[in-house]
């Protein structure tokens, strides 16, 4: 059979467009890097396992500290302050180890396996009375549990978010996986902020130290099968460039001077500065700020049968529950919609000056306006429902551009100086709300009578002073560079680069 030069053109044609075709479908298949609903929901449950321990840091120790150690509240929030500083030589530590651990399973998924049991051990010491009467051992003894159980969060967390950084370079991949996250880390929120208490009091019969206890085992034995799962369900996709050598100096040169990694770092401190203090702030609010009887007839009159003695544990369960669902369906129904519109930033600034603004009103209620602070809290809690989700996946975006401006990878360095801005504002919110309340006169102990000014310090770590901090967070972002656009534009060059370098 011969061929014409037209069969031999068409030929050529049809090889030229297959190879186009392939190279295409194969630029495709990188850029997107889809990733299924199983390991999402895998992935995302790890994150609920360290918020059953987070969120108990965040609303319950410095009370647990004040309330049932009996320490003073400026002692308190020094022993949050000092377990936050301990993380300035542990979590960049962290970050560098997890960049160049080469392991078969990936850099980051061992770390979230290797540290679940220590991790689960330290929280229930950091929720144990040994009882001892002396104030300075016991001071002693929170001290050293806090930084150990802060430390071996710092080993778990910082490979955990990093990983989320390297499941997926698609950016609605991204936002997919941080919304169905903190769904679950909504769950979470859901069970600790609200069902603590009741725990604490069905499982102590009475007896607070051990109904505390009971509560944490309990909540350390689910957390240690979540990050089973979390380990066996993921898989890391995206490699630092083949080429790439160890620098440390480097790597630890381009994060620090990247602008849009500073300005998530201070934005993450501001946040968790102010999570913290409110979070802390709002159980000491329900004891002594609230009307008991008001609060008592409010939730009676929803239908809920408890004794009037029960009314500071149950309504601040109902609080946090109902702040909880509210956020569960606004990261549902607002965040990815609202950030694959108007972009992660734009989303994040509007929300965040409307929770300021709401968190701010607090101070407005007066002591049996029970009604107003629910209604407050609703506002307040789907201003803020868009932003959970976005913070990480903004995060992700930031070692993306790091990556972009250096052509390096450093990502467990990126998130480690994020994580350590997260945990040194979580402790200087705590030692903030405990040295403020001390400094008005707050009486620590199984005390439920307060003073006036005790009442007014605790009213503005509720309110104005979170407000302000918040508004913090909203300056930080006007510096951060990564636009819906500029992001688009980034990970396609990216992706170009790293199917150059997967060919080379």
């Amino acid at each position: 059979m011969r061929l014409s030069f037209e069969d031999f053109f068409s030929i050529f044609a049809l090889s030229y467009h297959c190879s186009v075709f392939r190279r295409n479908k194969e630029m495709k298949s990188f850029a997107t890097q889809k990733v299924s609903f199983g390991e999402k929901v895998g992935y995302s449950m790890g994150d609920a396992a360290a918020n059953l321990v987070f969120q108990m840091m965040m609303i319950f120790q410095l009370k647990f500290y004040t309330d049932v150690f009996g320490l003073d509240g400026a002692v308190a929030g020094s022993i949050l302050m000092i377990g936050s500083l301990s993380a300035i030589v542990v979590d960049p530590l962290v970050g560098i180890l997890s960049d160049r651990t080469k392991t078969r399973w990936g850099k980051f998924r061992p770390w979230v396996l290797w540290t679940a049991i220590p991790f689960c051990i330290f929280y229930m010491l950091a929720f144990y009375n040994p009882g001892i009467e002396e104030k300075g051992m016991v001071a002693t003894y929170a001290t050293i549990s806090y930084v150990l159980l802060m430390t071996v969060y710092s080993f778990n967390n910082i490979p955990y978010t990093s990983l989320g950084g390297v499941m997926t370079s698609d950016i609605r991949e991204r936002t997919s996986i941080t919304t169905i996250r903190f769904i679950l880390v909504t769950i979470a929120q859901f069970v600790v902020q609200g069902l603590t208490l009741p725990l604490v009091n069905q499982l102590g019969g009475g007896d607070q130290p051990r109904g505390w206890t009971a509560t944490v085992m309990l909540y350390s034995a689910v957390a240690l099968i979540l990050f089973g799962v979390t380990f066996f369900s993921t898989k890391e996709r995206i490699q630092p460039p083949p080429a790439q050598k160890v620098n440390i100096k480097k790597d630890i040169k381009d994060t620090v001077s990247n602008i849009s990694w500073n300005s998530m770092a201070l934005l993450t401190f501001a946040l968790f500065i102010t999570l913290a203090m409110w979070g802390s702030a709002m159980n000491f609010y329900f004891q002594h700020n609230v009307d008991q009887r008001s609060l008592y007839e409010f939730l009676t009159f929803f239908g809920l049968s408890i004794d009037q003695e029960q009314a500071y544990s149950a309504g601040f369960s109902v609080f946090n529950m109902m702040g909880a669902v509210v956020q569960f369906l606004g990261v549902i129904c607002l965040s990815r919609y609202l950030a694959n519109r108007y972009g992660k930033k734009n989303t994040f600034v509007v929300c965040l000056s409307l929770t300021a603004f709401f968190t701010a009103l607090f101070y407005i209620p007066s002591p049996t306006d029970v009604s107003l602070l629910f209604v407050l809290n609703f506002l307040r809690s789907l201003a803020y429902a868009p932003t959970i989700p976005l913070l990480w996946a903004m995060i992700g975006d930031v070692a993306d551009h790091i990556e972009y401006e250096s052509h390096r990878r450093a990502t467990g360095f990126c998130f480690s100086g994020i994580v350590l801005a997260l945990k040194l504002g979580l402790g200087f919110g705590g030692a903030i709300a405990g040295i403020i309340i001390s400094m008005f006169g707050y009486v620590s102990g199984d005390v439920f009578v307060q003073n006036d000014s005790a009442l007014e310090g605790i009213r503005l770590v509720s309110s104005i002073i979170p407000a302000i901090l918040f508004a913090i967070g909203v300056v930080a972002l006007h510096f951060y560079p990564i636009t819906k656009e500029y992001n688009e534009n980034m990970q396609a060059e990216l992706a170009a680069r790293r199917r150059i370098s997967n060919h080379n």
